[in-house]
């Protein structure tokens, strides 16, 4: 092994510092490799020398690496079949093949199986080495980043619950997501594709709805909101709406048309629901004796009655999109506006006493009872108002001494209400605290914490007040220990709420004689029969592991959270647990009949578990997020360290990374070990 970092007269500072691993099988072509290095101006070398293709292979086990120099030809493993193995060992390492032989078919074949650059040994110098190392070390990275999103956009692509698609102009799929196949009434894609050949015929209810379609494509290049009736696979009419753009070439041709596409079925019988409703409402409040207007957003009338109409003097065609400034003293419209803002703001209904100026009148005083209007989605749209004249019963002083009360009132119960809810926090906290496991469990259950056979060690840092991870540690028996995991979307006292229910769950069915897989089905069917009445969807990602101490085996299922670490301590390897199907299954509480596979892999022992949330890597590093890859290097650089050591100083390296202030996610570490104590 060559170490240039301790030769002096390499000693010097260099813009840029690179580790270069040489697997050649003459030690004299060092020498020649590092003389081409020596005198690089863009960046310094530290030349690694190695004689094969399996010492090269280890030494890639240990990081530190920054780009490979593999001659071709090596004695244990030459030519392709020998750069496929090493590439594959190290698929994020940028590789450089070197060759005796000057044979473009060669060259172009080796790049096309993944190596960065192909040289010729004999027409190599310093300077064209240095620009081939540090071009491959840059095209690697833009590699790297590449495929990580075309992954993410992939996953986004795979889960994402409204339905996305790209067509030709002539009606055909070219591509679909699962979500589409199932708002169209499909088992997959591919039946999805093989059945609607041509969407104008076999998709749209209404005959040349399609053509509406290509018409606005033409014109505007993007369409919103295009609601169509269609017709599912079983034959049962749905209503749709799609958001759509074409995609050009470089010639402005149209390649294809790429878009989403939402079921709005639900929406649209409420729309007719709520046209009814405004029919009968219209019939009942005309033979009313009190006055009853509407005003949107834009404080504009959008709605006004016979009587009110009477009131203002005005028909009602004069009266629809103007406000209060254009039929009252200036003084009178401002408070009537300030009343509306406070409604429209809050949402809680006014009641008053007020002024009330007719055009052409004397003031009077009328009781007023104005209401936030609210649509399908319970957003406010504007408000209701109703008024009737009480001028002889009341008068303006005794008005304003109940409103002033009025006041001090709600300021008094607005304080009461908020200590009150500060206080249920800070007992929410106190009890979240509490669920989370007090004391490790034992195996055998005789046995002392530092004799038991799996050992256990977590920390749980929550963003608020409360948060929205939990695990648990489960003793089944004296052979089997349990773990389980999950992370509730969003913050707060709903996330909180959740964990406790499933808390509960957890301590219910595991004590079932089931599965893993079939534990996570069963949370979610209570998950989702307990949350139906919510009014905005909540899931919740979860990992269910069971350890047969006995058998040496671990069974575990996942539901869309993210893969816990096999730290494999005699093989010093770290692997991700991965589902037999390769797949991932969906969160809990987003599906009704969802599968959730257990899979089975051995241990041994001293083998490690880490499980984890997304919020120990949910941090922003040079303008980039880091993930689960950022996490597995942690850990792989501490697997010697105890768990507890591992986990702080990994928890430590994320605040370091994050600085000062709130993390914006809970954040949950778990670790089981094997007690190498298992093997007697």
């Amino acid at each position: 092994m060559d170490n240039t970092a301790n030769d002096p007269k390499h000693s010097a500072a260099q813009p840029t510092r690179l580790h270069v691993l040489l697997v050649a099988q003459r030690p004299d072509y060092a020498s020649t490799v590092r003389s081409f290095l020596h005198d690089a101006r863009r960046a310094s070398f530290a030349l690694e020398w190695l004689p094969s293709l399996r010492s090269g292979m280890e030494r890639l086990d240990r990081p530190g690496v920054d780009v490979v120099l593999m001659d071709l030809y090596l004695p244990d493993g030459g030519g392709l079949e020998g750069f496929a193995e090493l590439r594959s060992h190290a698929p994020l390492i940028p590789i450089i093949v070197l060759s005796e032989q000057d044979d473009e078919s060669l060259a172009l074949e080796t790049v096309h199986a993944g190596a960065q650059d192909y040289l010729v040994k004999g027409l190599i110098n310093g300077p064209l080495l240095t620009r081939a190392i540090l071009y491959s070390i840059e095209r690697k990275k833009i590699e790297t980043d590449l495929m990580r999103t075309q992954q993410k956009y992939r996953k986004i692509f795979e889960n994402t619950v409204e339905g996305i698609f790209q067509t030709t102009v002539d009606g055909h799929y070219l591509d679909a997501n699962l979500a589409l196949a199932r708002i169209y009434g499909y088992a997959s894609v591919e039946e999805l594709m093989l059945s609607l050949t041509d969407i104008a015929r076999d998709l749209y209810v209404e005959a040349g709805r399609r053509d509406e379609f290509i018409s606005l494509m033409e014109k505007n290049d993007v369409v919103s909101g295009f609601e169509s009736k269609i017709r599912r696979k079983d034959g049962v009419v749905i209503w749709i709406s799609e958001n759509v753009r074409a995609v050009r070439d470089s010639k402005k041709k149209v390649m294809f048309y790429e878009g989403t596409v939402e079921d709005i079925t639900e929406r649209k019988k409420a729309e007719l629901n709520v046209r009814n409703s405004e029919a009968l409402y219209h019939s009942l409040v005309e033979t009313l004796p009190q006055n009853i207007f509407r005003k949107n957003l834009q404080e504009q009338f959008s709605f006004a009655n016979s009587r009110f109409c009477e009131t203002l003097g005005k028909p009602i065609e004069e009266i629809l999109g103007k406000t209060d400034f254009d039929f009252f003293p200036p003084d009178l419209a401002r408070q009537y506006q300030k009343d509306d803002q406070d409604i429209m703001r809050s949402g809680r209904s006014f009641e008053t006493i007020e002024e009330h100026q007719p055009p052409h009148g004397e003031k009077i005083y009328v009781n007023v009872v104005k209401t936030p209007l609210y649509d399908a989605s319970g957003q406010i749209i504007g408000l209701q108002g109703i008024f009737w004249d009480i001028t002889r019963r009341r008068r303006a002083e005794e008005a304003l001494k109940k409103a002033n009360y009025d006041l001090a009132v709600s300021q008094r119960e607005i304080s009461e209400k908020n200590e009150e809810m500060r206080e249920d926090l800070r007992m929410a906290r106190d009890i979240q605290q509490a669920i989370l496991p007090q004391v490790y469990p034992v195996f055998p259950r005789s046995a002392s914490p530092e004799d038991s056979l799996v050992q256990f060690v977590h920390r749980y840092i929550p963003t608020g007040a409360v948060g929205g991870d939990f695990f648990d540690f489960i003793g089944l028996s004296d052979t089997k220990a349990g773990v389980f995991i999950c992370d509730v979307m969003g913050h707060g006292v709903r996330a909180a709420l959740v964990t406790a229910i499933i808390r509960a769950l957890v301590e219910e069915l595991t004590r079932l004689p089931v599965t893993p897989g079939e534990v996570l089905e069963l949370i979610n069917r209570d998950i989702r029969s307990i949350l139906k009445q919510s009014s905005s969807p909540l899931y919740t990602t979860a990992f269910y592991m069971v350890f047969d101490l006995e058998r040496k085996e671990i069974h575990y299922a996942n539901a869309g959270h993210p893969k816990p670490f096999h730290v494999q301590r005699s093989r010093g390897e770290l692997v991700a647990l991965e589902s037999d199907q390769k797949k991932n299954s969906p969160a809990l509480g987003l599906f009704p009949q969802p599968s959730y596979p257990t899979t089975v892999r051995p241990f041994e022992a001293g083998d490690m578990f880490v499980l984890f949330t997304d919020g120990v890597y949910d941090v922003e590093h040079n303008g980039d997020m880091l993930d689960s890859d950022w996490l597995r290097q942690q850990v792989l650089q501490r697997t010697d360290l105890s768990p507890a050591t591992m986990c702080d100083e990994v928890l430590a390296e994320m605040r370091r990374i994050h600085g000062e202030g709130e993390l914006t996610d809970d954040v949950c570490l778990v670790t089981a070990q094997i007690s190498p104590a298992l093997e007697s």
